[in-house]
């Protein structure tokens, strides 16, 4: 059996373009949790810098990340994506996880 796949992405805007930031993130949140292998697909926003976001996103195995990828929307956040915020994303599989 293939594990869940968990991603957690940090995303920080570039001056003057928290804006343009908060809107493509947002338009993400939909299309991705309609894909047939996404399990989560939350948006967050930091408290104390409302211009760093973070991506919690859960997928049913390798191949649903890849499907993610290969999607339209995914490909226009990738356009625009290094020109808007600073991004560090995490993939990780589960070692010890509650349900």
């Amino acid at each position: 059996m293939t594990s869940n796949v968990k991603i957690v992405a940090i995303l920080t805007a570039k001056a003057g373009r928290e804006v343009e930031l908060d809107k493509l993130l947002r338009g993400m949140t939909s299309p991705s949790r309609a894909e047939p292998g996404n399990l989560r697909y939350d948006l967050w926003q930091d408290v104390d810098n409302p211009g760093r976001f973070v991506l919690d996103e859960l997928y049913k195995n390798t191949d649903a990340v890849a499907s993610h990828r290969a999607t339209p929307h995914f490909q226009n956040y990738l356009s625009q994506i290094n020109d808007l915020a600073e991004r560090t994303a995490v993939v990780v599989h589960s070692v010890d996880v509650s349900d």
